[in-house]
């Protein structure tokens, strides 16, 4: 049946059913109880799947469908956003559900020099048909390689008869460290910069002349002047917003969980602060899903800070990540806040301009916030008197790879390599000779022994090809070669790439072809031009980053890859 076209003297057909895939009852029960009485607002979308596969175990395309239509998106929003996140498992039409419980070994540089490869083929054998064993890029337990998570529960120096026996224990929920709660820390006069800048007993223009005195810069690896970035957003017209990059996925980077887990209201007090410098309505903290203890803390915490306010405070949002590293960049951050794909944003506009939701917004790291409280009642001098080498100020170091004792450090600026092996670390580790190093994680390039004394601060590497980054400090040693570090480094790089621009797409896909394929004979005219193609014409660090490696091994180890 159909009516006619006027124009066209055509019959016109009416659909029977809507166009699309009709929504299923049941998935639309799942969804419904899942989400409960929370708004289905767009950028609770990436909240919302995860509530679903939380209490389903899995996502199907029919609860794909299902929510689309409960938050009025199309499936295609859903979709796209779905298949975007590594943690959320999707299974299509006529495929069988995961197992009900995964564990995941990382495979990142740390880890895969601590023989991460080897338990991964031991646990694909020794557990369970009712357990799913994937490998997985950085968790930021680089101290504990190599690691592992079994479900949420964080597994250091991992065996096989450690995760097997979580696995039969059932004891696979997160482990929450001792800390610093909310009461202890006010005890000791927490909060107290805060309740004096928001009462009016610390002016701003007193508490920004500190932090810019103290010389605190973004230390999460741009290394942008912190009170700088204040006045920019500052500058902006209201609504102002402030994100928290919590995010760190950098291989060889895990200060931000320490600062976290040892004392989160030194973090929440920092970020409060920086609230109120720039006048921000509400705050968004950005968390990576490979931290579940670290969310089980903060929404301990801020319900506590909640409960018993020592002062005015903005509205705070939590926020969990869903496995990208392409989201500790700033503008892919936000991207993710609003509910989407995190994919880079072009810059100009900046965030302190047009950020989330449209809005000017302040984007610290971790460690920044973690600082501020205590320049602001210790004094700029405090902190900046700090150093080695000229350099001024203090932070925390990662260290990991062949040392005795791997962990986080608190060094002065300008400290070198060396310095933190011997006196932070305890040493190489037994049967061990320095080689080369890692100054920045993944993205700072690898430098070898010789430019060990070096200090380690931001701005002074750059003539040696590297930078500092997030202070990602990683160690090789004879053992290890520079060529085989560049292949695991590239090999992340390309799987955590978005796909956006295709100089990194394309470029770290086959720059790690080209690298694995000949592992002593590399094409190195081709690898240098792609190394400059992704550098040059990349749209965020991590494509421009990607070529530091291969360039290093090009510049410092050509023996590894001679022709």
């Amino acid at each position: 049946m159909g009516r006619r076209n006027r124009a066209a003297g055509l019959p016109v057909m009416l659909r029977p059913v809507p166009k699309g895939r009709p929504t299923d009852a049941s998935a639309l029960a799942d969804v419904r109880a899942a989400l409960g009485v929370a708004p289905r607002r767009r950028d609770l979308l990436i909240e919302h799947l995860h509530a679903v596969q939380d209490a389903v175990g899995y996502l199907t395309s029919d609860h794909l469908n299902a929510l689309a239509e409960e938050m009025g998106l199309t499936p295609a929003e859903v979709y796209e956003v779905a298949t975007f996140y590594h943690h959320f498992d999707i299974v299509r039409d006529g495929d069988a559900p995961p197992p009900p419980l995964t564990v995941r070994v990382c495979d990142s540089i740390a880890c895969e020099m601590a023989g991460a490869a080897d338990l991964l083929a031991a646990l694909r054998d020794g557990l369970g048909a009712g357990v799913r064993v994937v490998p997985a890029p950085c968790i930021g337990r680089c101290a504990g390689a190599p690691a592992a998570l079994v479900g949420a529960r964080a597994v250091d120096r991992a065996s096989v008869e450690a995760v097997r026996g979580l696995v039969e224990s059932g004891a696979v929920d997160a482990e929450v460290p001792s800390y610093a709660g909310f009461r202890p820390y006010r005890d000791f006069g927490g909060y107290d910069v805060l309740r004096a800048c928001v009462e009016g007993e610390r002016p701003y223009e007193d508490v920004h002349a500190v932090i810019q005195a103290s010389g605190l810069r973004g230390l999460g690896g741009a290394g942008f002047p912190s009170a700088r970035k204040w006045t920019f957003v500052r500058a902006e017209p209201a609504p102002r917003y402030v994100a928290l990059n919590a995010d760190e996925g950098e291989p060889g980077t895990f200060k931000d969980r320490y600062c976290m887990e040892a004392d989160p209201h030194r973090v929440l007090e920092g970020l409060l602060i920086a609230a109120w410098a720039v006048e921000a309505e509400s705050v968004w903290i950005y968390l990576r899903d490979e931290y579940p203890a670290c969310r089980e803390i903060l929404t301990r915490e801020l319900d506590a800070l909640r409960a018993d306010p020592p002062c005015a405070l903005p509205e705070i949002h939590l926020r969990r990540g869903a496995g990208a590293y392409i989201c500790g960049e700033e503008t892919s951050l936000i991207e993710s806040l609003e509910g989407k794909r995190g994919e880079p944003r072009l810059r100009p506009p900046y965030p302190a301009q047009v950020g989330l939701f449209g809005r000017p917004t302040l984007v610290h790291n971790v460690e920044t916030v973690y600082w501020i409280p205590e320049i602001l009642r210790r004094g700029a001098d405090w902190f900046a008197s700090e150093g080695r080498r000229g350099r001024s100020g203090m932070r925390y170091f990662s260290v990991s790879g062949r040392v005795k004792e791997p962990g986080v450090y608190l060094a002065p600026a300008g400290v070198s390599a060396r310095e933190l092996i011997d006196e932070y670390a305890g040493g190489m580790a037994d049967g061990h000779d320095f080689y080369a190093f890692l100054p920045g994680g993944a993205s700072g390039g690898i430098l070898p022994a010789s430019l060990g004394d070096e200090p380690l601060d931001f701005d002074v590497l750059a003539e040696h090809g590297s930078f500092i980054g997030s202070a990602a400090i990683v160690i090789l040693s004879d053992a290890d070669t520079a060529a085989a570090a560049a292949v695991n480094l590239l090999r992340f790089f390309r799987h955590e790439s978005c796909g956006k621009c295709t100089p990194c797409r394309v470029g770290t896909a086959k720059a790690t072809g080209l690298m694995a394929e000949r592992p002593r004979k590399w094409d190195t005219g081709l690898l240098d031009e792609l190394a400059e193609t992704m550098a040059d014409a990349s749209i965020c660090g991590l494509g421009q980053a990607a070529a530091n490696p291969i360039r290093s091994v090009l510049r410092f180890f050509p023996e590894e890859v001679e022709r």
